[in-house]
């Protein structure tokens, strides 16, 4: 069978919208629980160009939550997450994000809950190294009603590497908490890890894990990890727009049990083009 590519990535575009169209009105209709869970990414090295912005949506709805105080915090149960994140590029291989956390439920749930920024280097391409590599640091406040722990601080390297039609992408991250019921303790080990395949040249499909191992010296019994696998679809339908969808399950019963969630972005140039004389 002869397929006609260039009418296949039409297809492709036009499902993508309606299935933007979807999560989004589920987005609307349907509440989450996760009180943590305001960004569910697996960062891929590669900063943002020189000059762009990026805007981000992440949207996150659990099918299933706490309805009791968990160390402070609100219950969970019927919570959605809207994250508003920007990030712009200063360098070729500087960025820096910000980032808008809100919280959408009934009982006086429903607020503006903090803000994190989120610089990033990474080595540029001219090196010519075998994998991507880059370095995320993120600081931030959260307010208390919403989280165990208000300012907190994370060291995220980013190694990632395409091989033909396969994605691999880790991401070890330490977290450390400077204010709020953790903050006694030392730096957390929370690993995230992708891998993709390139099913068309429009759609990725691939599975995400996220940990919460516990402190560098002090690993957690696996009955208190946090542990979460998602299956992610990923479009690369335009190139100044990203999307990601994905379905997440606990792999045990420390955290969230079922996660949808759903990342938006659009990129734009800040460069001002020369008059044409």
């Amino acid at each position: 069978m002869i397929f006609d590519e260039p009418l296949l990535n039409r297809i492709c575009f036009v499902s993508m919208k309606k299935l933007v169209a979807l999560v989004l009105l589920i987005l609307f209709y349907k509440f989450t629980y996760s009180q943590g869970n305001y960004e569910i990414q697996v960062y891929e090295s590669p900063t943002m160009a020189k000059n762009y912005t990026m805007i981000e949506m992440h949207s996150n709805i659990t099918l299933n939550g706490s309805t009791m105080l968990q160390q402070g915090s609100l219950p969970t149960n019927g919570v959605e997450h809207e994250t508003i994140e920007i990030t712009h590029g200063f360098t070729d291989w500087f960025e820096t994000g910000f980032y808008f956390f809100n919280s959408i439920a009934n009982d006086g749930r429903t607020a503006y809950v903090g803000s994190h920024i989120r610089p990033r280097v990474m080595l540029p391409e001219k090196y010519h190294f075998p994998v991507g590599l880059s370095l995320s640091l993120e600081v931030g406040y959260q307010k208390r009603r919403f989280s165990p722990d208000d300012w907190t601080f994370e060291i995220r390297p980013i190694i990632d590497k395409k091989v033909n039609k396969w994605y691999f992408d880790f991401n070890p991250v330490f977290d450390k908490s400077f204010h709020g019921v953790n903050e006694t303790y030392g730096y957390d080990f929370s690993p995230n890890v992708k891998v993709s395949y390139d099913v068309t040249k429009v759609w990725a499909a691939g599975i995400e894990y996220y940990g919460e191992i516990g402190e560098i010296n002090n690993v957690f019994p696996y009955s208190q990890q946090g542990q979460n696998l998602f299956v992610a679809l990923d479009a690369d339908f335009a190139p100044d727009w990203e999307f990601n969808i994905g379905y997440g399950i606990a792999l045990n019963n420390t955290t969230d049990n079922e996660i949808l969630k759903c990342i938006l972005g659009w990129s734009f140039s800040n460069k001002k083009k020369k008059a044409v004389k």
